[in-house]
């Protein structure tokens, strides 16, 4: 698991500017400025397809369509990234609240937050609950 505590340099730098120019507006808002999109309005919410989601950003693979579940919270949920290394997690403490952020692990995207303990009947209990915008699903064959 990398966390904020470690060295930590992500393998895609760019400035600013080259995001700004590469991601739409919302896209920008979400992933490099870790804004949220509203519940319920995401692509991905509620995707059945099987496959492969991956950074908007840079494209490294992230989360499958196994760990995807329905929490009905209105953003896609999964109980699990692909791999441990494909995600860091950062402590947030906005909203006057403590949440862990999840980020790409390549390129520093913001992707949304972990929650624990919630009692979903999910091999880990854990809710990976990330914004549609942040991920783009690649079907599988």
């Amino acid at each position: 698991m990398t966390t904020e505590s470690e060295t930590y340099r992500p393998e895609i730098e760019k400035s600013d500017e080259q995001w700004r120019q590469e991601l739409s507006p919302q896209e920008y808002e979400v992933l490099r400025k870790a804004g949220t999109e509203r519940p319920y309005t995401g692509e991905y919410y509620d995707e059945k397809t099987a496959g492969t989601y991956a950074c908007r950003a840079c494209g490294a693979e992230l989360f499958t369509s196994n760990e995807k579940f329905d929490s009905h919270c209105g953003w896609p949920s999964f109980w699990a990234p692909l791999a441990e290394d494909k995600v860091r997690y950062l402590h947030d403490r906005s909203l006057g609240m403590e949440r862990i952020e999840v980020r790409c692990s390549r390129c520093d995207s913001h992707l949304g937050h972990l929650f624990k303990g919630e009692g979903f009947d999910t091999p880990t209990d854990q809710r990976f609950c990330i914004n549609s915008v942040s991920m783009k699903l690649v079907e599988a064959p």
